[in-house]
């Protein structure tokens, strides 16, 4: 598969409710800014994608998928190897799914019905049976939880420079109050700046931003007690509890689903 690919065109006539694009990226590659008359509903089956879309970053951790709605201007880019599932749907068929662009949960049913869409090489559902399954990916669309992004960024004077530092060195475990002397202003504001900008308290985004960085390190074959230390984890127990809860899986079968394996019992 080549690092950019292109949208399949959707024509209206067609009895196709949506079209799938398993696409892989190489590392540094990017995907000039366009829209789409169609919605896209994107997430990454390994790796981690940036999509830009009004000058926020979006990111595609597993158990999550980027909502662009259609005519929506957006661009790509990623650090890393990437294999990204592209679901485009036609605008007709939008009713009931967010007008802004967002993060939805992925269900276990709506993964389960691409990995399959994948496995057989469906691109277009073109069967009543496939086309049924095409809607259930819908529906569970339509049900799924809405985030505005599974780890926001913002451009405010006070959070951007702590955000971009805590980038770099994922496993600082200073704390808001550190952070907050830095940027000369007292605990409680950069707290109420976080829930402001960011929607989450600064230690949720923190975690997050861990998460993201832990399945960039496993997916290069890390072991994790190396993600762990470098997280600033003194035990990888208390890595493996932080990964589960935040996103249902060990950082075990993470590696293995990455990996196109199937996840352990």
């Amino acid at each position: 598969m080549s690092a950019i690919d292109t949208a399949p065109a959707l024509a209206s006539h067609l009895p196709y409710p949506l079209a799938c694009r398993i696409l892989h990226f190489t590392p540094n590659s990017r995907m000039k800014r366009h829209s789409s008359p169609w919605a896209e509903l994107n997430f990454a089956i390994s790796g981690i994608m940036e999509i830009g879309i009004r000058g926020v970053t979006y990111l595609s951790p597993p158990q999550y998928a980027i909502w662009i709605p259609p005519h929506v201007e957006h661009c790509c880019q990623n650090e890393g190897e990437v294999h990204y599932a592209c679901i485009d749907i036609p605008a007709a068929a939008c009713a009931g799914l967010p007008a802004e662009p967002c993060t939805l949960e992925i269900s276990p049913v709506m993964r389960a019905i691409l990995a399959d869409f994948e496995r057989r090489g469906i691109s277009y559902p073109d069967t009543p049976e496939d086309r049924r399954m095409a809607q259930i990916v819908i529906d569970q669309a339509r049900q799924a939880r809405a985030y505005a992004s599974y780890l926001p960024s913002t451009s405010d004077p006070l959070l951007a420079p702590i955000l971009s530092a805590l980038q770099h060195s994922p496993g600082d475990k200073r704390g808001a109050a550190h952070w907050a002397v830095t940027a000369g202003i007292t605990e409680r504001t950069l707290l109420r700046h976080c829930q402001l900008h960011l929607g989450m308290s600064f230690n949720e985004w923190r975690l997050r931003l861990r998460v993201v960085s832990a399945l960039g390190m496993l997916d290069a074959g890390r072991p994790v007690q190396s993600v762990a230390r470098e997280l600033g984890y003194s035990t990888p127990s208390a890595f493996i509890a932080m990964f589960q809860r935040l996103t249902g899986e060990s950082p075990d079968n993470a590696r293995r689903r990455s990996q196109g394996g199937a996840p352990a019992p």
